[in-house]
């Protein structure tokens, strides 16, 4: 295996799809325990709060998944994965306060944002840098 091989982002990114598994999970449970088969999305609002907190992360899903790597393959692997590892914790913390009430949701949600802001602002400025070094730098 070679030595820059983007191990920790590949990590990440296999610790956020178990994590996407479990919230899926999480869905299954709460039907089985308020009697609601699929395709029906509408129930008490306990269940309603469990399948909108998993649907709200599947959203979000695709913008941490490019912004992880993108940070992680321009500007820093070790960064992007740190950030990766803040943004899955804050998911959890999201989907738990949802599933509690809709004002519990907001420090996961605003924690996401934070997380997903620095791995974009970060990502930027690793493909700028690179830009730059590639196309506009002249060796003297």
């Amino acid at each position: 295996m070679a030595t820059d091989s983007p191990l920790l982002l590949a990590a990440v990114t296999l610790l956020s799809a178990f994590q996407m598994g479990y919230l899926a999970r999480r869905v299954g449970w709460s039907r089985m325990a308020h009697k609601i088969l699929p395709p029906v999305v509408s129930g008490p609002p306990e269940f309603e709060r469990t399948f909108r907190a998993h649907q709200n992360c599947v959203e979000f899903y695709p913008l941490f998944l490019v912004s992880l790597w993108t940070c992680g393959m321009f500007f820093s692997e070790v960064l992007a994965a740190a950030t990766g590892l803040v943004y899955m914790a804050a998911r959890q913390l999201y989907f738990n306060g949802y599933t509690q009430s809709t004002k519990k949701r907001l420090p996961g949600f605003y924690l996401t944002l934070a997380a997903l802001l620095t791995l974009s602002v970060l990502a930027v400025v690793g493909i700028t840098r690179g830009l730059l070094d590639k196309y506009f730098y002249t060796p003297i």
